[in-house]
């Protein structure tokens, strides 16, 4: 089987898991009592840890390879949704989230698996597979995780979908040791790991303003996730079900931008504009849901975010890949990622505090107020980029 095609059915399963919880988390703190301020940290907690661990994960895969990363966190990811299934408060919901964000470290080694796979003319067309296959997870998973939960609120399983995404961990961790072969082995290659990853920014500017660009632009998405439940329950008085239907509609949006036309856009227009398209699209998208009442308007916000982000996630990843070497993969992607990881730190706490205090379009309105200054982190970075290459 194809590496590129291996990685991507792993990456379906791996995310999918992940997916099936994301429309719960809300109601199950709900259900344990907290209001909106604590549960967006909770939600927040996750992509601290995964903060904290990401560029440590990308730098291990550099040294030991992409494997042994990729099953380590599935099988942490595993342990936490069992936490989670089994949770009877917010201290245990809260030590599920941060598990499972301290071992998440199979993001950024399946993006540096792709770029150990592609030719740098194919990187955009590679990355944009493995964007495909975890907007096929978020895609599918919500929607799943709100069927096994169903749509009252006072009886909703919540056992259920936690049990079926411990098992989908188990079978990705299955498949990486029996589909997935090695693709770095710096030992045969003779390289170790040149920079820490933090140096890296120092280094290289054209990565620092590409991570500041995905930390903005990440911030409108993790803003949209965090608070969408709640929103769309005190807006609309909707449950778990509609909720992952809804994300379930955005993800179609995504998945259809990176695993199929990304590939046809990317060589005629180039990543950077594509990065440009994607980032005003959700700007508009996110403040549409902001100002917008009728049904119609809402709908096209949340088609213009799924757009946004299935055009910027492999443009800006594939950006970002351009400033790695074959031994510091690992460690530049992982970095890349701690960009996003920052931002779903910041967003849950901002957009708890914002939706409590201003109203339920506030949180949305300053997301997209934030990620319009994305447009010049690109800029900046492909202006680095060229005064490099003419240096």
């Amino acid at each position: 089987m194809r590496p590129l095609l291996a990685l991507f059915i792993v990456c379906v399963i791996d995310v999918l898991g992940f997916g099936i919880l994301i429309p719960l988390v809300p109601y199950m703190a709900d259900r344990f009592g907290a209001g909106p301020a604590l549960i967006t940290p909770i939600l927040g907690s996750y992509s601290l840890c995964q903060l904290l661990a990401a560029p440590l994960w990308g730098r291990l895969s550099d040294r030991f390879g992409r494997r042994p990363i990729l099953i380590s966190s599935m099988l942490g990811a595993c342990g936490s949704y069992l936490i989670l299934g089994f949770a009877g408060g917010i201290g245990a919901l809260l030590l599920s989230r941060m598990l499972a964000g301290a071992m998440a470290g199979n993001i950024s080694a399946a993006m540096a698996y792709a770029t150990d796979v592609s030719a740098p003319a194919q990187r955009a067309r590679a990355l944009g597979t493995v964007g495909a296959a975890i907007g096929i997870g978020f895609m599918l998973g919500p929607a799943i995780g709100g069927l096994l939960a169903g749509e009252n609120l006072h009886t909703a399983n919540f056992l259920r979908p936690a049990l079926v995404s411990a098992s989908l961990s188990v079978v990705a961790m299955l498949l990486v040791v029996f589909m997935l072969r090695e693709s770095h082995n710096p030992q045969s290659h003779g390289m170790e790991p040149r920079h820490t990853p933090w140096a890296l920014l120092r280094t290289r500017p054209p990565l620092r303003w590409l991570t500041l660009a995905t930390l903005l632009v990440t911030f409108s998405q993790s803003t949209l996730e965090s608070i969408f439940a709640i929103w769309a329950l005190q807006r609309y008085h909707v449950g778990p079900r509609t909720i992952g239907l809804a994300l379930f509609g955005l993800a179609i949006v995504a998945v259809t931008m990176q695993g199929g036309f990304v590939r046809v856009l990317a060589p005629r227009l180039g990543e950077h504009r594509l990065a440009f398209i994607g980032i005003t699209s959700y700007v508009i998208g996110i403040i549409l849901l902001a100002t917008a009442a009728p049904l119609a308007l809402i709908i096209l916000g949340l088609g213009l975010c799924g757009l946004g982000a299935g055009l910027w996630n492999p443009s800006g990843s594939a950006l970002a890949s351009h400033q790695a070497e074959q031994g510091n993969r690992g460690a530049v992607m992982g970095l890349y990622q701690s960009g996003n990881s920052l931002a779903r730190v910041l967003a849950p706490f901002i957009a708890g505090p914002v939706y409590t205090r201003f109203g339920t379009g506030a949180p949305y309105l300053l997301a997209g107020v934030v990620t319009l200054q994305a447009l010049w982190c690109v800029g900046a970075a492909s202006r680095s980029r060229t005064a490099e290459a003419m240096s």
